[in-house]
């Protein structure tokens, strides 16, 4: 009976029975759904022996599993419709769910946290100033050149000490190159001159 739901269910998509009879159909039908989805020979086989008929498992490899292939489960819905005026039986709507996966969307406490875990790591990063290479056209290097010369001397402040001055600054500057050029000459001299 599960076989000949399933391949009603595969051939319609949708069919209306009971209650009790989908909930028993569901899990038959997504393991049948999911060797489709394999699309190896060893998994048409197995759904061979469970529905007999090639047609239904042609068109459960070829049209139903391509378009389940990236949904992970969940590929029947049951729906309720109420009772049967019969016997007073719940009857159910069983389809296959065949729209595409549409992705999640973030829960704004998820967003909040992954923006929280982020701005811990960003400080280290805005902390170190980024240079920036700015390219000058000729005209504009000149215009700051002949600015610098028209340009006041350096006002000197009193609370400035002295060695903060530009030229306190250049001396120490050219006798730490003074200092780097004895290095480099002793270290080139041979063994014996040392």
């Amino acid at each position: 009976m599960l076989a000949n739901l399933a391949a009603a269910l595969f051939t319609h998509k949708s069919i209306k029975t009971t209650e009790t009879k989908a909930k028993r159909l569901r899990p038959v039908a997504e393991r049948l759904i999911t060797f489709a989805k394999r699309g190896d020979l060893h998994a048409r086989r197995r759904v061979l022996a469970v529905i007999h008929d090639k047609t239904v498992v042609h068109e459960l490899f070829t049209e139903i599993a391509p378009l389940v292939e990236l949904r992970e489960g969940g590929y029947t819905r049951i729906t309720k419709l109420g009772f049967r005026k019969g016997d007073n039986a719940s009857m159910v709507q069983i389809e296959l769910v065949l729209e595409p996966v549409n992705p999640k969307p973030k829960s704004a406490k998820k967003t909040a946290a992954a923006s929280a875990s982020t701005a811990k790591a960003a400080p280290a990063a805005e902390s170190a100033p980024v240079d920036e290479v700015v390219e000058e056209t000729p005209a504009e290097v000149e215009a700051t050149e002949a600015a610098d010369t028209e340009a006041p001397a350096e006002i000197e402040t009193p609370d400035a000490p002295e060695s903060e001055t530009p030229e306190a600054e250049a001396a120490e500057a050219d006798a730490a190159d003074d200092d780097d050029a004895e290095a480099i000459v002793a270290d080139d001299a041979p063994d014996d001159a040392k």
